[in-house]
């Protein structure tokens, strides 16, 4: 049950959590313009925080129910946590601060940090995978890292097609021709869930004494997060039509 427990949080996280990242690596791509850009952050503004309980969550899992686990990933792969927590912040503060001031330099240079932090993020994921798929370490490691970047980026893509419309849904849609939105969505989806249980399969997944105390504390905290989450996808399941800002 612990190892169902650890791949529902990290799988989600990969799912959800992969389409931000995305649609922030393809920002300059998307989002000629500040204005455009702007309307391309509102397309994930409701979604990010909550897809980042996931990673969060399993985080938790992951010390709780696998703490063996959780000492060799973070001893063995230290530089590339700190990587990825670094990544994670410039995003995010990319995110909340460039629409505090209306100046487009302040705005540019915040869009740079969401593109920074996203491809860091992206890349760092890619690392960790490959190393743990394929025991690659040094420079040899950031080619199935670029795939599995790459992978992120479309994700973001088949998403951002999703949620936006006109010129920006055109070009988020390059992959689709315009169509097929939800299955191709689908389809990258399955992509990042395979390589989840392709690393999660290489991994030495011994659970701990602690799972009889915290598997039922986490089973019953699961409902509430899945409603959240159907809640949060419910309220914003239109498509973005305008550059708001939550």
């Amino acid at each position: 049950m612990e190892i169902f427990v650890l791949a529902f949080f990290a799988l989600g996280y990969l799912v959800l959590g992969g389409a931000d990242i995305g649609v922030g690596m393809a920002l300059p791509y998307l989002g000629r313009s500040g204005a455009e850009r702007r309307e391309v952050i509102a397309a994930i503004a409701p979604f990010f925080l909550g897809n980042e309980v996931w990673l969060v969550a399993t985080a938790g899992v992951l010390a709780g129910l696998f703490p063996e686990l959780e000492g060799e990933l973070l001893s063995g792969n230290y530089t590339l946590v700190v990587g990825l927590v670094l990544a994670w912040v410039i995003r995010d503060m990319g995110l909340w601060l460039r629409g505090r001031l209306p100046r487009p330099g302040w705005e540019t240079f915040w869009d740079g940090a969401t593109v920074a932090g996203s491809w860091g993020l992206a890349l760092t994921w890619g690392l960790l995978l490959s190393r743990v798929l394929l025991g690659l370490e040094g420079p040899i490691a950031m080619l199935p890292a670029l795939v599995v970047a790459a992978l992120f980026g479309t994700h973001g893509l088949t998403f951002a097609a999703l949620r936006l419309r006109g010129g920006l849904r055109e070009r988020a849609g390059v992959l689709t021709g315009g169509g097929g939105e939800a299955r191709a969505y689908a389809l990258t989806a399955a992509a990042l869930l395979a390589v989840g249980v392709l690393a999660g399969l290489r991994l030495p997944l011994h659970p701990g004494t602690s799972g009889p105390v915290l598997v039922p504390v986490v089973l019953v905290l699961i409902p509430f997060l899945v409603a959240s989450q159907g809640w949060v996808w419910w309220t914003f399941r239109h498509r973005v039509t305008g550059p708001s800002y939550l």
